[in-house]
């Protein structure tokens, strides 16, 4: 699998040990940065990230950052992307599952290297099962193209 990973500051060291697990899993990394632990503006590696995953150019994308929060804010304002933060297993498998995100995103302060390995690993092996989740992936799609449009003409 294509992956792209990006970071600010605050996320740097985690995305340079995820980076390594990726690489270790088998997969091709494209790196958006950061490169270091000087202070950066994370919107900048969220769109790096996310315009490479709607672009086709990788399969899935990995954000880190203090919260994570501010990554998932910037990434899902690209359109095709549906970026989650999630703290644990079972939200990576129903995010992944259920809403067919498309990039990961974490909080270092929250979550230490070995957590966010088993996170990564479930958020890249589980598949978006489709069926009625598909009906509501296609709503966010919509949305994004027709923006308050879309749910006014589901109301009528």
């Amino acid at each position: 699998m294509k992956i792209a990973i990006g970071a600010d500051h605050a996320g740097f060291a985690l995305k340079e040990s995820l980076k390594r697990k990726l690489v270790e899993w088998g997969h091709e990394v494209t790196d958006c940065g950061t490169g270091g632990d000087e202070a950066v503006d994370y919107p900048d590696f969220a769109s790096a990230v996310a315009r490479e995953v709607s672009g086709g150019r990788s399969d899935r994308g990995v954000l880190v950052c203090t919260t994570g929060v501010g990554m998932s804010i910037a990434a899902n304002k690209v359109p095709g992307i549906r970026a989650a933060l999630a703290v644990n297993l079972d939200e990576v498998f129903l995010t992944r599952s259920h809403n067919d995100a498309n990039i990961l995103t974490l909080g270092s302060r929250y979550t230490n290297e070995g957590e966010a390995e088993k996170l990564l690993d479930v958020f890249l092996t589980t598949p978006f099962v489709g069926g009625r989740h598909a009906r509501r992936v296609e709503k966010i799609t919509a949305l994004e193209k027709n923006g308050s449009d879309a749910a006014a003409q589901d109301e009528s």
